[in-house]
């Protein structure tokens, strides 16, 4: 996997992402969760920039946040 953001990077660019695209993080995740089954993180993110025009920036942040989220879920 790559290299992560720090968490305040994380939060800062995942409160833009609404502004910049247009769609809320939440709209992202559904996206991801209703793509392509990819396994690995590079991968999701390059799905992301190319079939979605995203910043690399923003898609690997939102690819993180879905990670964390999946992860969260898994420990309930």
């Amino acid at each position: 996997m790559s290299q992560i953001f720090s968490d305040e990077t994380h939060r800062n660019l995942l409160s833009r992402i609404p502004h910049c695209t247009g769609r809320e993080v939440a709209d992202w995740l559904r996206t991801i969760d209703e793509g392509p089954a990819f396994f690995r993180f590079e991968e999701k993110v390059s799905w992301l920039r190319g079939e979605h025009q995203l910043a690399y920036g923003h898609a690997k942040a939102i690819v993180h946040e879905h990670d964390l989220r999946r992860a969260a879920r898994k420990l309930l």
